[in-house]
């Protein structure tokens, strides 16, 4: 079904969503998407984690303990840097 409707923003930058809608999609949460040129509003999955896998799937099982392990490497080595550069700074 598509349904294309003139809407007015309200002062607060808020907007309705038609109740029909809501209650087609069955949820009271959304996800809203910036396109550049237009906003997409989506139902929010039930479940955003095992939503977010099924989107990730296609490239592999997911190993959190090693996803975490890089991110404190990363993060480890851009404190480094940056404490390297504020090191070499001479006072004026």
């Amino acid at each position: 079904m598509i349904m294309k409707k003139r809407m007015r923003i309200s002062k607060g930058g808020q907007i309705s969503i038609p109740s029909r809608v809501r209650r087609r999609w069955g949820t009271e949460t959304i996800v809203l998407l910036d396109e550049g040129d237009r906003l997409v509003v989506k139902p929010a999955p039930d479940d955003p984690i095992a939503a977010a896998e099924g989107a990730l799937a296609e490239f592999g099982p997911i190993d959190t303990v090693e996803m975490r392990r890089q991110a404190r490497e990363d993060e480890e080595a851009a404190e480094d840097e940056k404490w390297r550069r504020y090191s070499t700074l001479t006072p004026s």
